[in-house]
This record gives C-alpha cells, sequence and structure tokens, in this order.
C-alpha cells in the first residue's frame, strides 16, 4: 500500500500520551500515513527558542498534512497563539466540529451535528487598538470585524460540499445579521446564494446565533450541520461539545488551501501530564477525519465503530469517563474491538 506522507506534532502537556495511544491504534488499523515527527509548543521554544519552527512550517508545506497533539503558546514570551498562527500561515478557511453522543446516560441521547466555522476572518482575528484620551491611553478599545466576499464563498462551498459528500440532510447558517446588518449580513447573503445551487441535495435554513444557541441546549437533535462566522463558531462548538460530554471528545479539522491539520479541541493539561490517564479519544476522532481526508473512510468508520462500543459498554474507560484504566490501557481496548 502506498504510503502517505504526514506531520506528527506529539505537543505539550498530555500531548505525547495521547498521540502515542492514537499512534498504537492507527499502526492497528493499518493506516497508511509515513510519519514526520516535528516539534512545536512549549517543546519547540525549549529545543530551539521559537514555538512554531520553521522546520515545522516546512513538513507541513511539504506533508500537506497533519495531526497535532495539544500545543501550550508560552506565557509572558510575546509569542501569539500557535494554532491561530497556523491557521493564516496554511489557509486554514474551515473548521470542522463533529459532537456525537457516545456516552450513555447524559440529558441528551442520539446527538449526531457538525459545527463547521469559517477561520479567518471575523471579529476574532484580532484587529484591534486603542485610542488614547488625555492621560488614559486606554481610554478607548476599538475593533474591526472583517468578512469578505470571497472568504466566505470559499467556505460556504466547501462546508455545503461536506455536508452533501457526508450525506447530510440540512445546513443551518448561523448569523446576527438583524443588528450586525453588513458584518455577518454579507456572510448570510452569499451562504443563502450559494446554498440555492444545491437545492434538491440539501435542505438550508438559516439561524440568528443567539436563538441558535437556545435550541441546541432545548433541543439539538432539530440540528444537523451549522455553519457560521468565526466567533459564533468558537463559541457555539464549545457549547456543542458540552452537549455530548464535554472537549474530551471533540475532535477538530482545520481544512486550508495549502494543507490541513486534525487536533483535539482540548489543552495540554499539563496537571495531569505524565499520569497515564488521559483520555485519548478525542484526538483517536481527530485521526478518524483525517482517514476520511485521505479517503481512507472504511478504516475511519471501524475507528468511530470501536470507540463507540467501548464509550457505550461502561467500561475500560479512562478516568474522567468513571474508569480507571490508563491511557493505554484504552488504546488496547480499542485495537481489541478493531
Amino acid at each position: 500500500m502506498e504510503k502517505i506522507p504526514a506531520t506528527l506534532i506529539p505537543g505539550d502537556g498530555i500531548g505525547p500520551e495521547i498521540v502515542n495511544a492514537t499512534l498504537k491504534v492507527l499502526e492497528a488499523l493499518g493506516a497508511s500515513f509515513e510519519w514526520e515527527q516535528q516539534l512545536a509548543g512549549v517543546a519547540a521554544e525549549d529545543a530551539c527558542g521559537d514555538p512554531l519552527p520553521q522546520a515545522t512550517l516546512d513538513s507541513i508545506r511539504r506533508t500537506k498534512l497533519a495531526l497535532k497533539g495539544p500545543l501550550t503558546t508560552p506565557v509572558g514570551s510575546g509569542f501569539r497563539s500557535i494554532n491561530v498562527r497556523l491557521r493564516e500561515e496554511f489557509e486554514l478557511f474551515a473548521n470542522v466540529r463533529p459532537a456525537r453522543s457516545f456516552l450513555l446516560g447524559g440529558r441528551f441521547e442520539n446527538v449526531d451535528l457538525v459545527l463547521i466555522r469559517e477561520n479567518l476572518e471575523g471579529l476574532y482575528v484580532g484587529v484591534e487598538h486603542y485610542i488614547p484620551i488625555a492621560d488614559d491611553p486606554k481610554a478607548v478599545a476599538e475593533a474591526s470585524g472583517i468578512i469578505t466576499r470571497y472568504g466566505c464563498t470559499r467556505f460556504a462551498e466547501f462546508a455545503f460540499n461536506w455536508a452533501i459528500k457526508n450525506k447530510r440532510k440540512k445546513v443551518t447558517i448561523v448569523h446576527k445579521a438583524n443588528i450586525l446588518k453588513k458584518l455577518t449580513g454579507l456572510f448570510l447573503e452569499t451562504a443563502t446564494e450559494l446554498g440555492k445551487k444545491y437545492e434538491g441535495q440539501i435542505e438550508v435554513e438559516e439561524r440568528i446565533v443567539d436563538n441558535c444557541a437556545m435550541q441546541l441546549v432545548l433541543n439539538p437533535n432539530q440540528f444537523d450541520v451549522l455553519i457560521t462566522t468565526n466567533m459564533f463558531g468558537d463559541i457555539l462548538s464549545d457549547e456543542i461539545a458540552g452537549l455530548v460530554g464535554g472537549l474530551g471528545l471533540a475532535p477538530s479539522a482545520n481544512i486550508g488551501k495549502d494543507a490541513s491539520i486534525f487536533e483535539a479541541v482540548h489543552g495540554s493539561a499539563p496537571d495531569i501530564a505524565g499520569k497515564k490517564i488521559a483520555n485519548p479519544t478525542a484526538l483517536m476522532l481527530a485521526a478518524a477525519l483525517m482517514l476520511d481526508h485521505v479517503e481512507e473512510a472504511d478504516k475511519a468508520t471501524r475507528l468511530r465503530e470501536s470507540l463507540d462500543a467501548q464509550l457505550r459498554s461502561g467500561e475500560g474507560l479512562t478516568v474522567d469517563l468513571g474508569g480507571k484504566a490508563s491511557t493505554m490501557e484504552f488504546a488496547d481496548n480499542i485495537i481489541a474491538r478493531l
């Protein structure tokens, strides 16, 4: 089988532990990845003085594919968020965040929805400054949200095509065009107009973001695929993760013009690093998204089904899920189910 070059970034904190567990499962699956291991985060700063070294960027640019453990941006060092730098460097314009009910006994059953977030524009990108008045250097704080028709079109085309390819039934465009009439109005207008091209293939509706947030906690099963702007997507994606058990079960795919990067959403959890109790589920689900991306959907399905069976069994789970299994014991349980 032809090997697929891919960059591997173990990350910080619990990153190396959950990455090793995920690699063990991918090897058992027979995944075709050939890994180039690189550094980023605190580990990279300690080794070469830069949390995002040129060698890592060059590797991702070469392979166009990366699996990344959680990273810690060094505090007080003047470095920007590593994740934001990666998005900008590789134009990772779409962020795919699935949420599915794996655990039994939660408030909601059978949740299976996906939020796709525009990843490069809007208020979230941090175009802001202070305006001094008299002796107060921070008298006024001002921020600019920038949304382009090009960015909206590129993003919406990806989102609609992703929904159809993955046999989804409905796309909900989430916005605040009743108040931010131009900023999110352009997003709504562009996505709605583009949605007409897919008439007969998928249902398209729109929701104001505050109503959408409420409806998600009342009845998430009314939604299928949500598409929205950067800031709203950042907030709603974490809300959706909360509906199905938290960030420990939340994978993420960042799809770009020049590369795609797959990761767990949660942080590096330095308080439990080295204790061998971290839950690798989110990164394993991210690896499943990566398998989908390289057209190895059968292996992605096997991985998800094994995770689903293990989590629903209530046995052999990590501490955060109420069990006693170590990170690697959990991985071995998944391999046994494969």
